[in-house]
């Protein structure tokens, strides 16, 4: 191996999102039994898969279309026709003003945050910055994407317990700072990987904190509104000209089309476009296309709302049912499920940690996510961050009660 540089240090060392990925093969490869719970893999729906063949099919049937997917680079903020009915769908469904100029195209949410934070922490002209979040756990792959240490600075969250074995997060706005030398305030909505789902109330409050210091607010909406919209209370979308809204084509059922936008003040646009231009030449061809002809036909929406919702909210209720079977009188509470397609587990005063029972669990045949990883950030180590797993749900029933069966046992094994 050559001398590597400070960014071929800090991109070829130990990385939580590189173990995750890494987990998701081999441990599949050595176990071809294996449960998959650990990674985003968003879940095969039967429905909305036959809903994406066809329409690739009469992309690839018709030869202009077939020759754009194939043929042609985007321009820099991506497809014209494609921003301009992202905008549209987003100005009827939220009276958002917005145009395809506050839209870009994007190569998926990791690839686009990666560039989003690097153009607003790190080295500055003045001073070092930092992205803000107002509380962890946050996505793991966020951890990793910076370009030097100490990126990140995260505020511990207030804890409300629940009935019926359920707690919630809350920011603590009392405890959260946003100092001088912060570049961007940043949530995932819903939370990855809680579940959470924060209300308008503190989306406002969160970004007007955030306008005052005259720094953007990034809201994450991979698994959120307008789609795929895996939310299951009363959420609203929530956007304004200090909002970078990230947006996911993958978490449709799409991950390896590695699709995603990016919604914003056009000059925020325009930066980040030429940044990916720089880096990537240009985003791909296939999210936009197959987005493009879902938007066409107005059919995206009532797929999230008819289809891919009730999915996961039905498996909800399967995983939940199982666990606390399971579980039965472990000292164990389930972060309430407001969104995406994960359930985080609190085991307290857990016997060897999140780690221990990550392992454990893995040699018994059920990946999860050891939840220490979402806790970065922190200027302080917090017990119960070695406490928590991050378990996915985007399986089916079956699956879902063996995974429950074994993670009640090996938890149980663990505290005995």
């Amino acid at each position: 191996m050559p001398a590597l540089s400070r960014f071929g240090l800090r991109y070829t060392g130990k990385s939580g999102i590189v173990a995750l990925m890494d987990d998701l093969g081999s441990a599949l490869r050595a176990n071809p039994d294996m449960i998959m719970m650990g990674g985003g893999t968003p879940a095969r729906i039967p429905a909305a898969e036959q809903l994406f063949r066809r329409h690739l099919q009469e992309i690839v049937a018709d030869p202009e279309r077939a020759f754009s997917l194939l043929g042609r680079y985007q321009e820099p903020q991506g497809d014209p026709d494609v921003r301009a009915r992202v905008a549209h769908l987003l100005r009827n469904e939220y009276g958002w003003q917005l145009s395809a100029a506050n839209v870009a195209i994007t190569n998926g949410g990791q690839s686009a945050f990666a560039i989003l934070a690097n153009m607003l922490a790190g080295d500055c002209e003045a001073r070092r910055r930092v992205i803000q979040f107002p509380f962890v756990p946050e996505y793991l792959g966020y951890a990793d994407v910076g370009l030097g240490d100490d990126f990140f600075r995260a505020t511990r969250p207030l804890i409300e317990t629940l009935p019926d074995n359920f707690f919630k997060y809350h920011v603590d706005f009392a405890g959260l700072r946003i100092d001088a030398d912060v570049g961007a305030l940043c949530v995932s909505r819903p939370t990855n990987p809680s579940g959470n789902v924060l209300g308008v109330d503190e989306l406002k409050k969160m970004d007007g904190l955030a306008r005052a210091k005259d720094v953007p607010f990034i809201i994450d909406a991979a698994y959120g509104a307008p789609f795929p919209a895996i939310e299951f209370g009363a959420a609203e979308a929530y956007w304004s000209d200090n909002v970078i809204l990230m947006l996911s084509v993958s978490k449709l059922g799409l991950p390896g089309l590695r699709g995603g936008l990016l919604v914003a003040r056009e000059e925020v646009v325009q930066a980040f476009a030429s940044a990916n231009t720089i880096l990537n030449l240009a985003s791909g061809n296939a999210g936009p296309a197959l987005l493009d002809s879902l938007l066409r036909t107005r059919e995206l929406l009532p797929l999230c709302r008819d289809t891919i919702q009730p999915w996961y909210r039905e498996r909800l209720a399967i995983a939940v049912d199982c666990l606390r079977a399971e579980l039965g009188d472990l000292p164990y509470a389930l972060h309430r499920p407001e969104g995406a397609f994960f359930l985080w587990l609190w085991l307290r005063d857990l016997p060897g940690g999140s780690l221990r029972l990550y392992q454990a669990l893995k040699d018994a045949g059920v990946l999860v996510i050891p939840g220490d990883t979402c806790f970065f950030g922190l200027d302080a180590p917090w017990e119960h961050a070695q406490q928590c797993v991050r378990i996915s749900y985007a399986l089916d029933a079956s699956q879902l009660r063996a995974a429950a069966r074994i993670i009640g046992r090996v938890a149980r094994s663990l505290y005995a």
